[in-house]
C-alpha cells in the first residue's frame, strides 16, 4: 500500500511539472525551436550537410565556405524578408549513415530547410528521411537521379545522366578520339549513373567505346589493370566519371606506364590540383565538365572569387559556387513564398515547392537560373581544361 501511495505522489508531481512546462513560453523549449519546427528565436534555421573530413573533404569544405559567404552577405543586407539566417553545417564524412545522423542532429536543432547533402550516396539516404518529414532540401552537388526523386528536393548542379550524355556529345562532336575507354566505380551511384548515360550516348557518336573497366570502393588504389586494358585496346581518350582523389592516382599510374591518352572527366575532377602530394603537371590537358571556373572574366564571378579568397585564403571551386548559388536560390524562393521564421519545416516545404518553380536568379554557375518541378535546374555545362596548373574554360 505504501508503495502505491509513493507511486501516486510521484505521478502527480510529474504531471504538475509537465503542466508547468507547458505554461512556459515556447522559446524556453531549447535552441529556440518549437515542436512543429518553427523558430521562436527570430531566425530562419538552414542546415547543411557534407564531408569536412575524409577523402571528399575538399568538396564539403568548399560547400560549407560558399554557403557561409552567401549567408553572411544576405544577413548583412537584411536577411530573408527581414529575418536573419542561422546556418548550421554538419560533417557526414561522405558516409550515408553518418549523413542521416547529421540530418537528425540538425532536425533536433530546429532546422527548417536543408542545403545538402554534398555527395550523391549520402544525399540519396538523406532524401528518404527528408521526404518522410516533408523537409525542403536543395543539394548543391548531389548529382544522382535519386537525389531529387521526391517533390521536396531540388538541386543546383547537373544530374549524372546529363553529365554522361554531354561528355559523349562533346567528345564525338569535337572529334577528340576514335577509340575511347572508360574507367568507372561500379560501387558508386554517381560514377555508374554518369557512365551508363555516357555508354548509351556513345552509340550515337562517331567514336568506339573499346574498353569499359570497373573498380569498387575496395579496389580504388591500383588502376594498372584497367589502364593496361585501355592501352592495349588502343584508346586515345579515357573517360573518368569519378572523383579527383582516385583520378589523381589514375594519372600518376598512367604516367608510370608511359600511357598518355586524353583524360576526360566530370565535375568530380574539380579539386584535383589541391590533392596533397600530387604533381599538378600530370593533370595538364585534363578536360572535364563543370558549371564554374574561377578564371572567368564575368564580373559577378570575379567578385565572388575575390570575396571568397579574402575570407578563406583559397580559390573557390564549383562546389563552393553551387553552394553560394544554392543559398541565394533559397533566399529568392523564401521571399517569393513569404516564408516567416515561425513557420514549421513542413509548411515551409509546401510553400517552397511552388516558389522554386517561379524564381529566376543570376548566379555564379549560370545566368537566368530556373528550376523545374522535377527539381532539376536549367543550366548548361562549361568545358574546362587544366593548363599550366590552372583551370581554363574551353570555348
Amino acid at each position: 500500500m505504501r508503495l502505491k501511495k509513493v507511486a501516486s505522489v510521484l505521478l502527480m508531481a510529474a504531471m504538475s511539472i509537465s503542466l508547468l512546462a507547458g505554461c512556459g513560453s515556447e522559446g524556453e523549449q531549447g535552441s529556440g525551436s518549437k515542436e512543429n519546427g518553427g523558430s521562436e528565436s527570430g531566425v530562419l534555421k538552414i542546415g547543411g550537410i557534407g564531408p569536412v573530413t575524409g577523402s571528399a573533404a575538399v568538396y564539403g569544405e568548399a560547400v560549407k565556405n560558399g554557403a557561409e559567404l552567401a549567408v553572411k552577405e544576405i544577413n548583412e543586407a537584411g536577411g530573408i524578408n527581414g529575418v536573419p539566417i542561422e546556418f548550421n553545417y554538419q560533417d557526414d564524412e561522405n558516409d550515408a549513415e553518418k549523413a542521416v545522423n547529421a540530418y537528425n542532429t540538425l532536425k533536433d536543432w530546429g532546422m527548417q530547410m536543408l542545403l545538402g547533402t554534398v555527395t550523391s550516396g549520402p544525399c540519396v539516404a538523406v532524401a528518404e528521411v527528408a521526404q518522410a518529414d516533408n523537409m525542403y532540401m536543395l543539394t548543391p552537388s548531389g548529382t544522382a537521379v535519386e537525389c531529387v526523386t521526391y517533390d521536396n528536393a531540388f538541386r543546383v548542379c547537373f544530374s549524372d545522366p546529363m553529365q554522361g550524355i554531354e561528355s559523349a556529345k562533346y567528345i564525338g562532336e569535337n572529334n577528340l578520339a576514335t577509340k575511347v575507354a572508360a574507367i568507372y566505380d561500379s560501387s558508386d551511384v554517381y560514377s555508374t549513373g554518369i557512365y551508363n548515360a555516357f555508354a548509351e550516348e556513345a552509340e550515337n557518336q562517331n567514336f568506339e567505346l573499346v574498353a569499359a573497366e570497373a573498380f569498387t570502393a575496395e579496389s580504388k588504389s591500383d588502376f594498372s589493370v584497367q589502364l593496361q586494358k585501355a592501352k592495349d585496346a588502343g584508346a586515345e581518350l579515357v573517360f573518368l566519371p569519378f572523383y579527383y582523389s582516385e583520378a589523381s592516382l589514375v594519372l600518376k599510374q598512367a604516367a608510370g606506364m608511359n600511357y598518355s591518352p586524353i583524360f576526360f572527366g566530370c565535375d568530380g575532377m574539380d579539386g584535383i590540383l589541391a590533392v596533397e602530394g600530387f604533381d599538378a603537371n600530370l593533370a595538364n590537358e585534363l578536360i572535364f565538365l563543370s558549371p564554374f571556373t574561377p578564371t572567368s572574366d564575368d564580373e559577378m564571378i570575379q567578385k565572388f572569387v575575390g570575396d571568397f579568397e579574402s575570407a578563406y585564403n583559397g580559390t573557390p571551386n564549383q562546389f563552393a559556387a553551387d553552394a553560394y548559388d544554392g543559398i541565394y536560390a533559397i533566399k529568392a524562393a523564401a521571399e517569393q513564398a513569404k516564408i516567416t521564421s515561425d513557420m514549421s519545416a513542413s509548411d515551409i516545404c509546401e510553400a517552397m515547392k511552388t516558389a522554386m518553380t517561379a524564381i529566376t536568379i543570376d548566379g555564379v554557375t549560370a545566368k537566368s537560373l530556373t528550376w523545374e518541378a522535377s527539381g532539376e535546374p536549367s543550366k548548361e555545362p562549361m568545358v574546362v581544361k587544366i593548363a599550366n596548373g590552372n583551370y581554363a574554360v574551353v570555348e
